[in-house]
């Protein structure tokens, strides 16, 4: 069989839609049998790194290209290497018409969507329609992913799949989880783009008022980077919030443990996550989450495993994080929670997708 992974990027972001399609890439290869090929594209990606790229591969990787956000040159080369391919996995749906097209140029080839999360809840393009229609399976990162995209066109439920994301393998959590020393931090970790200003990261900034009267030593730690950061940063002194906030700037995986580590839970009240991958590597780490009742969110958060409060209520929000503080967690449910994620599991449920 010869894979090709079509993707937006695999390195150039390190979001969590990129996070997963390296997972895809991972699983792709570690399935490739004897005689078999993986071939990879990606869109925005201006180089490959070899260590990178020897994390998440194999010998099955026979082929990959850069484009550069080249998209001429993105077109031309994935029916290049689509008529080569028997089997196309698209990482976004942007891309599902070049796929649509390698197969009509092949009668044998087949084709899988992964579906992460806003970009299938509106209404679709005919020429995106057309390729949805063709596809052999959607692979939907949660069930309200499944329902929006039903909502918005009328593909056969039954080639609408839920694979959820999972755990990166390479980013091995720590083996003794450990009660945070010192005061009381709630983490956030996210993109600060005024384009993700939906990921609530200004609603937990407002709570922490109410948040600091009730726990005077609470503190709150913004791990990223993005244009909306000056806005963040402003709202932050016309509260008065002097140190109570941090902004952390970028953080890379290496450093991710250790910011975990010394947190008491991890904050993300966003309104439109398909799923949210950031919750289980905090769930991995042993800490309890906050989210909004929105989206893909309460298909990850549990009640042992963190709160869950109403998108851009700022007291609920304050009241929640106060909640959470006082609480003694478990570690064990929110570990196991976690486990159930784990890269094996996504693997093995990928691979009888693949042979469905």
């Amino acid at each position: 069989m010869d894979y090709l992974l079509l993707t937006p990027d695999l390195f150039s972001n390190d979001g969590g839609i990129s996070r997963m399609l390296r997972l895809y890439l991972k699983a792709l290869c570690e399935l490739s049998g004897k005689g078999d090929a993986v071939r990879l594209l990606s869109l925005n990606d201006q180089v490959l790194d070899s260590t990178d790229l020897r994390r998440y591969s194999s010998g099955g990787l026979v082929e990959w290209e850069v484009c550069s956000h080249n998209k001429v040159r993105f077109c031309e080369a994935a029916l290049r290497m689509g008529v080569r391919s028997t089997r196309i996995v698209c990482g976004h749906i942007a891309q599902l018409p070049l796929a649509w097209a390698s197969c009509k140029l092949s009668k044998r080839k087949s084709y899988y969507l992964v579906a992460h999360g806003i970009e299938v809840w509106r209404p679709f393009t005919f020429v995106e329609r057309r390729a949805l229609l063709g596809a052999r399976l959607v692979l939907c990162v949660s069930d309200f992913t499944r329902r929006q995209l039903l909502e918005n066109c009328p593909v056969p439920p039954e080639r609408t799949v839920i694979l959820p994301n999972a755990l990166d393998p390479n980013l091995d959590p720590p083996s003794i989880v450990s009660a945070a020393a010192g005061p009381p931090v709630i983490l956030a970790m996210s993109r600060l783009s005024a384009a993700d200003s939906y990921k609530g990261i200004d609603h937990l900034i407002a709570a922490m008022p109410a948040v600091r009267a009730a726990i005077p030593d609470a503190r709150l730690r913004i791990v990223g980077r993005g244009d909306a950061l000056p806005d963040l940063q402003r709202l932050a002194r016309r509260l008065n919030l002097g140190g109570a906030v941090e902004f952390a700037g970028y953080v890379d995986d290496s450093e991710l443990h250790g910011e975990l580590a010394r947190s008491r839970m991890f904050a993300l009240p966003s309104d439109k996550e398909g799923f949210g991958l950031v919750y289980l590597e905090a769930m991995a780490n042993g800490r309890p989450c906050l989210g909004a009742r929105s989206g893909g969110v309460p298909e990850v958060i549990t009640a042992d495993t963190g709160i869950l409060v109403g998108y851009g209520n700022v007291p609920g929000i304050a009241a929640a994080i106060v909640t959470a503080l006082r609480r003694e967690w478990p570690v064990e449910p929110i570990l196991e929670r976690a486990r159930t994620f784990s890269y094996l599991r996504f693997k093995e449920r990928f691979a009888s997708l693949l042979s469905s």
